[in-house]
């Protein structure tokens, strides 16, 4: 993927959700660099216990970590919380999975997307599916915003997506551990935002179907669960009627 034309420094900004991606996160963030010149990478690390934050630290971006308890959802907020309060303000945001090695330098064409206005939320379709296991988890969250909001996704768990930074303060916090990405697209069509899909050849680390990956997509569902009760009724992230 070729460099994406950077005007300014503070044009993009990278939020990556990392848990224990020790071997590859240096990968993800130099690909991420080269196809992102002059952009600033934040990490969002749930508490590794492998080094994770050093190898990012020392690839150049800056980690925030609020903890294992808060999961990926809680540290993510608290990762865009830290970037929000910079002063050098972006005028974009590209969040994505730290298991991305290098193919993370193709997720260009979801900033694009989103800088040529062909949508607000530019979320990314794995091209090939790697391991996996029957589908009920994914097919719940896309039932889940169905429910809520209306859209109908193919991608409703993918971590990969870009906005601006108008959408990210509208979606803001996320949802809890692994509902993440499901309230986001639901909280961002509620306040009427427009949801893009791309697919994009991509590569990560998959669970696959075994007593691991099961316990992995059961706690997911769990967490779908909760955004989907939780915004019930019209509720926003918090779970309370907007006022």
């Amino acid at each position: 993927m070729p460099p994406v034309e950077s005007p300014g420094a503070n044009t993009l900004a990278v939020l990556i959700a990392a848990r224990n991606e020790a071997d590859v996160i240096g990968a993800t963030i130099a690909s991420l660099k080269e196809t992102f010149p002059g952009a600033t990478v934040w990490v969002a690390d749930d508490a590794s216990d492998d080094g994770t934050a050093d190898a990012a630290m020392a690839a150049g971006a800056r980690v925030v970590s609020r903890g294992r308890s808060h999961g990926k959802g809680g540290n993510m907020t608290a990762c865009a919380e830290a970037m929000l309060s910079d002063p050098d303000q972006p005028r974009f945001v590209l969040l994505c999975d730290g298991d991305l090695a290098g193919s993370a330098g193709e997720l260009g064409p979801l900033v694009e997307a989103v800088k040529q206005d062909e949508c607000d939320l530019a979320v990314a379709m794995f091209a090939r599916r790697v391991g996996g296991g029957f589908g009920f988890a994914l097919g719940f969250s896309a039932w889940a915003i169905r429910q809520r909001c209306g859209a109908e996704p193919q991608a409703p768990i993918s971590g990969q997506r870009a906005m601006s930074i108008d959408v990210l303060r509208a979606v803001l916090p996320f949802a809890p551990a692994y509902g993440m990405e499901t309230g986001m697209t639901i909280d961002a069509v509620r306040a009427g935002y427009r949801l893009g899909e791309y697919e994009i050849d991509l590569a990560h680390k998959a669970t696959g179907k075994s007593f691991k990956g099961f316990v992995h997509r059961f706690r997911q569902l769990v967490d779908f669960a909760r955004v989907w009760w939780a915004r019930r009724g019209g509720r926003g992230p918090d779970g309370r009627k907007p006022a």
